[in-house]
C-alpha cells in the first residue's frame, strides 16, 4: 500500500496488485443491476459506497498503470482504503485451477487473466440483497434494492455520482414498517428473513474469521452458520459468501439460469442442478472459480421458442 494522504476525511493511496487485476470482471458481482445506488462506473473509473466498522464511506478505484489509485471518503475512509486489496483480489490464488482439458475454460481463462474474486468483509451488506432476490426475478430483486436505499440510505459521502447511497445499518433495516416492505414489493417471508438476519448482524460479521485466527474464505462451517438462520438457504448462503467471504468454492445451487449455463457450456446440454454438481466436481474447492470463468467466456443457452415470463423458483 502507499502512503496515506488526509484531508477533510478523504484517503487516498496506490494500490499495485501481484497479478493483473480487471476492475470490471472482479467486482461485476457486486453490481445489482445498471442503476445499483451502491455501484456506479464511469470515465473515471469505479464508484462503491460501503457501511464499514468505522461509518459510511465513498470509495473510488482508477487504473493508473498496472496499479490503481484508491481514494476513499467519509467516516469509514479508512477501512474502505484498507480493504483494496482484497476487493481486488488478493489472497486469491488461482494457480491450482488446472482447465486445460476443457477447451472453452482454458479459453477463457487466457482471454481473463484479470478475473479475481472479490472479498467485501461486510457479510451483512452482502446477504441483505441475496435475500431480496430470493424467488422473484432479478427485475423485482433491483427495484426492491433500489428503492430501500433510497428510502433508507444515506448520501454517499465525497463527491460520488447523483443518487449514490450507503447501505442502511442493521438498527435502520430493524425499524423498517412492514407497510414499506410492502410499497417495495417484498413480501413477508423475505421480510422477516431480513428482519432476523439483521438482528444477529454483528455474528455474521464473525464468520469472516477462522477459529483459530486468520481470515475465514467461507466454506462448510460458514455455510452452516449462514444456514442456521430460518429463511436463509443454500442460495443465499453461497451467494452472500461469494461476495462477504471470497469463497472460491461456493455455487448457487437453485438459480433459476446457472445450471443451464454451466452444462450447455460444459457438455452442450441443459442440466438440472444436480447434474451441475456432478460436473463441477473435478473442480471441488474451486467450483466457483470455475462458475465466473463460464459467465466470463460470453457462452450463452440458445433461446428455444418464445419468450414467456419467467417465475424465479430460486431455492432460499
Amino acid at each position: 500500500m502507499g502512503r496515506w494522504a488526509y484531508s477533510h476525511r478523504v484517503l487516498e493511496t496506490l494500490y499495485s496488485p501481484a497479478e493483473p487485476v480487471s476492475l470490471s470482471a472482479t467486482l461485476g458481482p457486486l453490481r445489482r443491476g445498471r442503476e445499483d445506488p451502491t455501484f456506479r462506473t464511469d470515465a473515471t473509473g469505479v464508484w462503491l459506497t460501503m457501511a464499514t466498522p468505522l461509518g459510511s464511506a465513498t470509495l473510488h478505484l482508477a487504473r493508473r498503470d498496472g496499479a490503481f489509485v484508491a481514494t476513499a471518503w467519509g467516516e469509514g475512509a479508512e477501512w474502505a482504503i484498507s480493504s483494496v486489496p482484497d476487493l481486488l483480489g488478493r489472497g486469491d490464488d488461482w494457480s491450482g485451477l488446472d482447465v486445460s482439458a476443457h477447451p472453452l475454460l482454458a479459453d477463457a481463462r487466457h482471454r481473463n487473466p484479470g478475473l479475481r474474486l472479490t472479498r467485501t468483509g461486510r457479510v451483512f451488506e452482502m446477504m441483505l440483497p441475496a435475500v431480496l432476490d430470493q424467488k422473484v426475478t432479478g427485475l423485482e430483486a433491483r427495484r426492491a434494492w433500489r428503492w430501500m436505499l433510497a428510502r433508507h440510505g444515506e448520501p454517499a459521502p465525497g463527491p460520488a455520482p447523483a443518487g449514490m447511497r450507503v447501505f442502511p445499518s442493521a438498527s435502520v433495516w430493524r425499524r423498517v414498517p412492514s407497510w414499506e416492505w410492502h410499497q417495495a414489493g417484498v413480501g413477508p417471508q423475505r421480510s422477516a428473513t431480513i428482519m432476523r438476519c439483521s438482528a444477529v448482524a454483528e455474528s455474521l460479521e464473525r464468520t469472516l474469521e477462522r477459529a483459530g485466527g486468520g481470515e475465514s474464505r467461507g466454506g462448510p462451517d460458514v455455510e452452516r452458520a449462514l444456514r442456521s438462520l430460518p429463511g436463509v438457504g443454500v442460495w443465499t448462503a453461497a451467494e452472500t459468501m461469494q461476495r462477504a467471504h471470497g469463497d472460491p468454492d461456493a455455487v448457487s445451487v437453485g438459480d433459476f439460469h446457472l445450471a443451464r449455463l454451466v452444462g450447455y457450456a460444459l457438455i452442450g446440454e441443459i442440466v438440472d442442478d444436480e447434474r451441475m454438481l456432478e460436473l463441477l466436481t473435478p473442480w471441488a474447492g474451486q467450483r466457483q472459480r470455475v462458475v465466473r470463468l463460464i459467465e466470463a467466456s460470453g457462452v450463452s443457452v440458445p433461446a428455444r421458442g418464445p419468450r414467456i415470463t419467467v417465475q424465479d423458483h430460486r431455492a432460499i
